[in-house]
C-alpha cells in the first residue's frame, strides 16, 4: 500500500472573487515507503500548494490526501497528528528558530507529542547527531550559530518527532556547495536510518538527480511527467521548453550528442557519463 496517495487534488485560491485561480488542479499520484521522491517545477507551477496539502495546512478544494490508505481530513480534529507523522521542513527555516537553546528548540516538537524525560532527551539527542550537530552545541543559542547551523537545528526539531515521511522544501537554498552536501547528507542518513519517505523540492537538478528514485515535474498545477531520473532526463529538450534546467551533465552530454558523438542523452550522473564515454572508446566510437 502507498504510504501517501493524492487523488484528483484541486486547490484554489480567491473562490468567487476576480482573482480566483487553481493552483494545482486534478493531481494525483502516490508515493510508496521508504520512496525518495524528487519534485521539480519553474516558480507558479504548484509544488508549494501541493506540498501544504500533504499535512494538512492546506485543505482541497476537491480531491482527497491519503496516508496509510485513510483520507487525512476524514477527522479533522484530529489533523495534528498527521502533522507528527508527516514533518514539513519550510524553505528557510532557520527564520522559525525561537527558543533560547538549540536543545529547547529541537525538543519543543516531540514535546507536543508527550515526549518527557529520557525518551525526549533521546529523541532530541538523536536528531542532533543526524543531522551533524554536537553535544555542546545544544546548550547554546540557536541565534549563535552560523546560517547553515540554524538549518540544521531547525530540521532536527522536525527529526525528532520521527516523521515517517519528511518533506523538504528547497532545504539547502542559499547554503554555500559545501554546505549543501552537508545537509543533504545529513537527509540521506536519516532515509536509510529511519527507512523514512522523502519528498524534496529543489531547483537544482544536480540534487534531485543525485537523491531522488523519481521525479514527479509539475507545470502550470499540472503533471507534466513522472518517472525515474533516467526516463525524466531523457526527456531534457522537453524540460528546457518548459522552462526548467537539466543536470550540468546532461547538459554536457547533450553538447556531446550535439558535436555527433552517440551519447544517451539520459545521462545525469558523471559516473554514467564517464562510463559512456570508456565504452565509446574501447568500441572505437572515439578517437
Amino acid at each position: 500500500m502507498p504510504i501517501l496517495e493524492i487523488k484528483h487534488l484541486t486547490h484554489t485560491y480567491s473562490v468567487g472573487t476576480p482573482f480566483q485561480r487553481n493552483a494545482v488542479e486534478d493531481i494525483s499520484f502516490s508515493v510508496e515507503p521508504g520512496e525518495f521522491l524528487g519534485i521539480i517545477g519553474h516558480t507558479g507551477s504548484g509544488k508549494s500548494t501541493l506540498i501544504q496539502h500533504l499535512n494538512g495546512l492546506l485543505r482541497p478544494t476537491e480531491g482527497e490526501i491519503l496516508l496509510n490508505g485513510k483520507d487525512i481530513w476524514a477527522e479533522p480534529k484530529k489533523i495534528r497528528a498527521v502533522r507528527f507523522q508527516v514533518g514539513l521542513v519550510f524553505q528557510y527555516p532557520e527564520y522559525q528558530l525561537f527558543e533560547e537553546t538549540v536543545y529547547k528548540d529541537i525538543a519543543f516538537g516531540p514535546k507536543n507529542q508527550g515526549k518527557t524525560g529520557d525518551e525526549l532527551d533521546h529523541a532530541v539527542r538523536e536528531a542532533a547527531r543526524l543531522v551533524g550537530l554536537r553535544d555542546e552545541q545544544l546548550e547554546k543559542s540557536p541565534f549563535e550559530l552560523s546560517g547553515g547551523q540554524k538549518r540544521r537545528v531547525a530540521l532536527a526539531g522536525v527529526l525528532a518527532m520521527e516523521p515517517k515521511v519528511l518533506v523538504l522544501d528547497e532545504p539547502t537554498a542559499g547554503l554555500d556547495p559545501a554546505g549543501r552536501e552537508n545537509l543533504m547528507a545529513n537527509i540521506r542518513e536519516y532515509h536509510r536510518h529511519k527507512d523514512a519517505t522523502i519528498l524534496l523540492v529543489s531547483h537544482s537538478m544536480d540534487e534531485i538527480a543525485r537523491n531522488a528514485d523519481r521525479i514527479l515535474v509539475l507545470k502550470s498545477g499540472h503533471i507534466l511527467m513522472s518517472g525515474p531520473p533516467s526516463e525524466v532526463f531523457a526527456r531534457a529538450e522537453e524540460l528546457l521548453t518548459a522552462g526548467l534546467d537539466v543536470p550540468q551533465i546532461t547538459r554536457v552530454a547533450m553538447a556531446l550528442r550535439d558535436q555527433g558523438i552517440p551519447i544517451d542523452p539520459a545521462v545525469y550522473t558523471v559516473e554514467a557519463l564517464e562510463k559512456q564515454i570508456l565504452a565509446l572508446r574501447r568500441g572505437g566510437g572515439l578517437c
